[in-house]
């Protein structure tokens, strides 16, 4: 069973939430509003990649 944090960045009753668990190799992604419907995997390189994406606003949905 992995332990689910939730982002930060998500405040209280915000519906923009993201958790992060952290695995013994890599780091776990999900939507806390839908945990059931599975969560992406990354390896430490791949979340770095990920995350610099964020950062700078490449995958927003405009």
């Amino acid at each position: 069973m992995h332990t689910w944090k939730k982002s930060s960045r998500s405040g209280a009753g915000s519906n923009n939430c993201v958790e992060l668990a952290c695995l013994d190799n890599a780091t776990a992604v999900r939507d806390s509003k839908q945990p059931a419907a599975g969560f992406l995997t990354f390896t430490p390189e791949s979340f770095t990649t990920f995350m610099a994406a964020v950062k700078i606003g490449r995958l927003d949905r405009n």
